[in-house]
Formats: C-alpha cells, structure tokens, sequence
C-alpha cells in the first residue's frame, strides 16, 4: 500500500478547477515565516509569496498576495478595494474568518470568497509559491490560475 496523499481544500479546489500545480511539502511544527520556508525549500525570493488577510473600515475583510519580502502599502492597499483604511486582521480572528492557521493561510478556498488582489509583478512571473492551505505545504501555480481561482484582481500595493 502505497501513502495516501494529503490533499488540502485549496488543492482540491484547484483539482475541480483543472488548474495545473505541483505541491512541496516540509516539516514545520509551527508558525515559520515566507522567508525561512524559501530557504528551506530552496525556493527563489522573488518567486514566493505570502498571504495577508486585512479588516477594512466597514468591517470587510480583504485579501493581500504579495512578495514574501515585501511589505503591504495600506494606502495602496485600501485603494485598491475601495476602503478609506485597512489593518490586519488581528490573529486571533483568522482561522474563525478564513478557516486556515497562520503560515497555513491560502487566497485559494478560505471560508467565504472575500476580495482579493495579487501584486501586479507576479503577472511577469511564469510560476509563484503560495501556501498549500496547512503548515508545511507550498503550491507552485502559474499567477493567472491563483488569480482566476481566487477571482483576484492585479493591483500595485506593495511599498516600493
């Protein structure tokens, strides 16, 4: 018998969605950051990228997909959905809001489909790394799949 693969929620959305991805699993007991998870991997910076869940002022949740050395621009970011202001979504609220841990959190699948943007460079990029959807798992996609099946729009809202 061979080992049953671990599909996640996001990997089995982008299987219904017949979008092509290859998966890279490493051990990690806990929260590690993007940075650490490259190095580990063996993964190219730029290539990664990370997933910022934020609270806009009228109480909506917004999601971010950017570089995992770069930071978020607020100010960029609340333009690009509309909002005056955002701010992270506080810990504790993000497994109750998305349905994914911190490290494990993925714009593919989460809870409820909220507004979620891409920094506009990924679309240069033939391949990006985001979370698998749990600790310990990157998917490699191209970045118009995880716009297309995260129903994304490519903005600038990084800091440059």
């Amino acid at each position: 018998m061979g080992k049953k693969e671990i599909k996640t929620n996001a990997m089995r959305i982008l299987d219904r969605n017949q979008i092509k991805y290859s998966y890279q699993t490493y051990v990690c007991e806990e929260f590690t950051d993007g940075i650490q998870v490259a190095d580990m991997l063996g993964l190219e910076h730029r290539l990664v990228y990370k997933t910022l869940v934020t609270t806009g002022k009228t109480g909506e949740h917004y999601v971010f997909v950017i570089p995992i050395e770069a930071e978020i621009d607020f100010k960029k970011a609340a333009r690009a959905v509309g909002e005056k202001s955002l701010e992270m979504l506080h810990l504790k609220d993000l497994t109750k809001v998305t349905g994914y841990v911190r490290g494990g959190c993925t714009a593919i699948g989460m809870k409820k489909q909220f507004p979620t943007v891409i920094q506009e460079d990924a679309k240069e990029l033939e391949k990006i790394y985001v979370s698998g959807g749990k600790l310990g798992m990157q998917i490699e996609l191209s970045p118009s799949d995880l716009q297309k099946v995260s129903h994304a729009v490519f903005e600038d809202v990084i800091h440059q």
